[in-house]
């Protein structure tokens, strides 16, 4: 039987060793529920973007006309490739114009 090793060996623990790293990680392979963005609806007040733990939301620079004629010159998006679904996004958006939907695979 093998020695547990001392705390002195023991990596450093939240550190990261290689910057960039997590991009190689895609996340949302146990999501159950995803966001959905109603651009209509959206103000572009950054909310969702301010608060993803992720960040899963991404701000394009792609303009959008709403349905009432409202002009904007971005969008967001969620990049589903690392959104975990936890749905903080949907619950701080303030016009609610994220709902949070049954992800099927």
């Amino acid at each position: 039987m093998s020695a547990l090793p001392g705390w002195r060996e023991l990596p450093r623990g939240a550190v990261i060793l290689e910057p960039g790293s997590s991009v190689r990680y895609k996340t949302a392979s146990w999501r159950v529920l995803k966001p959905v963005i109603d651009q209509d609806k959206c103000v572009r007040c950054r909310i969702c973007w301010t608060y993803c733990p992720e960040p899963a939301i991404v701000e394009l620079d792609q303009p959008y006309t709403s349905r009432s004629g409202k002009a904007y010159k971005v969008m967001y998006a969620i990049d589903y490739d690392y959104c975990k679904g936890c749905g903080i996004c949907a619950e701080e958006c303030p016009v609610k114009a994220i709902a949070m939907v049954e992800e099927v695979r």
